[in-house]
């Protein structure tokens, strides 16, 4: 299943941000990463409007994916997106952001002191190491932003994944190529495509969120070292 929009849409989400109850939240991350920019190499994005419609409108749009109260663990999580404004959108969400960089974790432990967000834990430490352990198939859904290739994302994210949950990647123009060199990574750890919600950001180019279904258990094998994932992907 396909679900596609397009720029207007966009248009009318970034008119709509700077409209709603949330916009003085966004702008307030926004000065935040902005000042802190430098320090810890978050973004390349640089103005207001750049980051509302790149950072912020890209990362709400499908807000409504979520069921109430999920409980989401999040990896490469770098500057917090889409954690941080899924978070001010939904603050019901259950957030669990997992980043390798301790200076990122840093900056993310920041931002929930200066939101004041419950419900939203930080870890330092490596994916593939901490789905082995008590975190595993624990969540809702798993989701990931700009990390990796959909087939090394799978074995990264659906080890978190419960039966029933989702794994939702955040892809640019590439993700069509991406998925058809997955197929059988998501077979393999236990996933089948649920539904592709496809947009077209603009000038931005094309993007999708690909929804994975967990339909059974990740065998425990997986998964593996990252150097073994990224030199024989399933």
């Amino acid at each position: 299943m396909s679900i596609k929009l397009c720029y207007n849409f966009f248009m009318d989400v970034l008119n709509s941000i700077k409209a709603d109850e949330n916009c003085a939240d966004y702008m307030r991350f926004y000065n935040l990463l902005s000042s802190e920019n430098k320090k810890y190499n978050l973004t390349s994005i640089e103005g207001e409007e750049d980051f509302l419609i790149k950072h912020i409108a890209d990362c709400i749009a499908f807000s409504d994916l979520y069921d109430d109260r999920a409980k989401i663990v999040e990896i490469g999580s770098g500057g917090g997106f889409p954690s941080v404004p899924l978070k001010i959108k939904r603050k019901d969400l259950d957030m669990t952001l997992i980043d390798s960089n301790e200076k990122k974790v840093a900056f993310l432990e920041n931002v929930k002191r200066f939101f004041g967000f419950e419900n939203f834990n930080c870890i330092c430490g490596r994916a593939e190491e901490l789905s082995k352990g008590a975190l595993r198939e624990s969540f809702d859904y798993a989701i990931a932003r700009a990390v990796a290739p959909m087939n090394v994302l799978c074995e990264l994210l659906l080890p978190f994944v419960k039966t029933g949950g989702k794994m939702m990647a955040y892809k640019g123009k590439n993700y069509k190529e991406e998925l058809s060199l997955a197929e059988n990574a998501i077979d393999k750890l236990g996933g089948r495509i649920k539904k592709i919600c496809d947009y077209d950001l603009g000038t931005q180019g094309d993007r999708a969120i690909i929804v994975v279904e967990k339909i059974t258990s990740t065998p425990d094998i997986y998964p593996r070292r990252y150097a073994k994932i990224k030199k024989s992907t399933l």
